[in-house]
């Protein structure tokens, strides 16, 4: 084959600069969480912190197996590796997606049981009910992997430039076509499902309580007719932050959700109608979008949480204490064997 088969166009080379900045983030960002959850004994003890730590399992794992080898199947224009190695990937990459989509999930059912019943969620959400929950995630996940690399519809696909879903066979298109509405139904539109009404029923729960307190805040200052204005002005404040805080979180967790799964769910529905073309950059983006999921869930999940700021904070601290320490022991061995001996 030419070189000019294999060179790169400029969209190409953009699309691959992103698949490594995706890794690097997603590889450093993950591994931080991982680190927050074995440092700080109070994280493990939550229930969420057993879903979060599913889901940065898996983040690892797409990141480490999967996405170096769609950056070499986007460079090369070739699959990587023999057909039972790119059935592993494939099985691997149906595994992990599908069982991100189910942790997200999991932890919206978290926050919705904690928020709604709050007296009652140590009761309700207990490491044995966290457990069960992963449980039924890892065989959702297992048995539609297991389905479609036991069928042979796990394979390269040209248009992801990835080892994935793929039936190149036309004499089992029709199960192939049922199969992928059946998994992704069950999978990204069940999680998005749960997401919403969780959330939504968690947003009305919190504008309830904003309410509340504004009611009591506007009747104090009411009262207190000889307060300052600028304390006054900043409980109003105050008021508005605690109102747009809720909304930005709830946006948060399902806009990132459907920004990054969506786009890739719903070509891969339009891909089983041949007579629609697709253009093959947009496959390689809409990847892209379900691989930067891995990268932005540890910031959305975790990061930005009080508790793991604190454990970073308390990680660089105890860091810099002991370099700190050894510098100082360093430099005072060095003054002793400076001091001049007589013999």
């Amino acid at each position: 084959m030419s070189f000019g088969a294999h060179r790169m166009d400029t969209v190409e080379v953009i699309l691959s600069v992103l698949v490594v900045v995706i890794i690097i983030v997603s590889l450093l960002s993950n591994v931080l969480v991982l680190i927050c959850f074995l440092y700080n004994p109070e994280i493990r003890k939550q229930v969420p912190g057993l879903f979060n730590l599913n889901l940065t399992f898996c983040n690892l794992l797409l990141t480490v197996s999967n996405m170096p080898l769609t950056l070499v199947g986007l460079v090369s224009k070739a699959q990587p590796g023999g057909d039972g190695f790119c059935q592993t990937v494939g099985f691997m990459e149906t595994f992990l997606s599908t069982n991100s989509m189910l942790s997200m999930a999991a932890l919206s059912i978290d926050r919705w049981i904690a928020v709604v019943f709050p007296l009652r969620y140590h009761s309700k959400m207990r490491h044995k009910d966290a457990a069960f929950v992963l449980g039924y995630t890892w065989a959702h996940s297992i048995s539609f992997s297991t389905v479609a690399t036991s069928l042979s519809w796990v394979g390269y696909h040209r248009l992801y430039a990835s080892c994935t879903l793929s039936n190149p066979r036309a004499s089992s298109r029709t199960p192939f076509v049922i199969f992928t509405v059946f998994f992704h139904s069950f999978t990204f539109l069940l999680s998005f499902i749960v997401l919403c009404v969780t959330y939504l029923k968690v947003f009305k729960v919190a504008r309830f309580h904003c309410k509340r307190i504004d009611v009591i805040t506007m009747q104090t200052l009411v009262l207190l007719v000889d307060i300052h204005p600028s304390v006054r002005q900043r409980c109003l404040e105050e008021q508005k932050r605690r109102r747009q805080r809720a909304t930005r979180k709830i946006s948060t967790f399902i806009g990132t959700f459907m920004l990054c799964f969506a786009p890739y769910v719903i070509t891969r529905i339009v891909e089983l109608f041949p007579a629609v073309p697709i253009n093959p950059h947009w496959g390689i983006v809409s990847k892209c979008l379900t691989y930067s999921k891995a990268a932005c869930d540890p910031f959305v999940y975790s990061l930005l949480r009080h508790q793991y700021k604190k454990t970073c904070t308390d990680i660089v601290n105890r860091l810099l204490k002991r370099s700190s320490l050894n510098a100082s022991g360093d430099s005072q061995d060095n003054r002793v064997n400076s001091i001049p001996t007589t013999e």
